[in-house]
């Protein structure tokens, strides 16, 4: 981890548990979205509690920053890049927990789903979403890790592709709804947890903001690609 060299070794040592925690918790919240996800499209009934019990164990590791973040503030009363590395790691853990939360809702509404619903093309392209968030968070916390801008502005500049599959996903559902009212409640859930979905890309974004300023010292000049939300007017999430 390419970490900058302090005169004080153990000031090292503060900033590199930091990111070693953040390293774990970031890979805890990976698991999360692919077992929710995997549960949703098999409509598996058995895995949502062990998902919500796991994230527990993230929301600990979130304290658990936290508090080494403020003892190396208090204790070395960094400046500069060094007071960025530690705001990041903060930053960082608040939107990887919120990730976790999401994916936990994930898996809730795997329960409220009919079993018998008949919309493999939208489980499909709710997975396909899915696994294209999970890609951007993995690449992101790669970007963090290597502490390379490039990796974070290309997560930074994806954002608005998965608006745009959100949507058409929001659009489809719709048309079964009208199709068939029977079919109304389970593409409700199938909505939040497409829009569930959506919310991890916009912390996946967020994440890719907090590297830009950690390495630059500034934000991204530019303002945040988004999609089409058109369809989602009316709805609340």
């Amino acid at each position: 981890m390419a970490l900058p060299e302090h005169t004080a070794k153990a000031f090292d040592v503060d900033l590199q548990a930091l990111s070693r925690l953040v390293a774990e918790m970031g890979g805890l919240t990976e698991k999360q979205i692919a077992d929710a996800v995997d549960a949703l499209a098999r409509r598996n009934r058995e895995r949502p509690e062990e998902i919500v019990r796991a994230d527990l164990g993230i929301d600990a590791l979130q304290r658990d920053i936290e508090d080494r973040a403020v003892l190396t503030i208090a204790r070395r009363q960094p400046m500069a890049v060094d007071l960025r590395e530690i705001l990041a790691a903060l930053r960082l853990s608040n939107d990887l927990e919120r990730i976790g939360d999401l994916a936990k809702n994930i898996a809730k509404r795997v329960l409220a789903l009919d079993l018998d619903l008949h919309s493999p093309t939208v489980i499909r392209g709710v997975q396909h979403m899915g696994a294209l968030v999970l890609s951007q968070l993995k690449q992101v916390l790669d970007s963090y890790a290597g502490r390379d801008v490039e990796k974070a502005l290309a997560v930074w500049n994806g954002d608005e592709h998965i608006d745009a599959m959100c949507t058409s996903i929001f659009r489809e559902l719709l048309t079964y709804m009208m199709e068939d009212p029977r079919n109304i409640s389970s593409c409700i859930h199938l909505m939040f947890c497409a829009k569930n979905i959506e919310r991890i890309g916009d912390h996946a974004t967020n994440i890719a903001e907090t590297v830009y300023y950690m390495i630059e010292g500034r934000s991204i000049p530019n303002q945040r690609p988004k999609g089409d939300t058109t369809t989602l007017i009316g709805l609340r999430f």
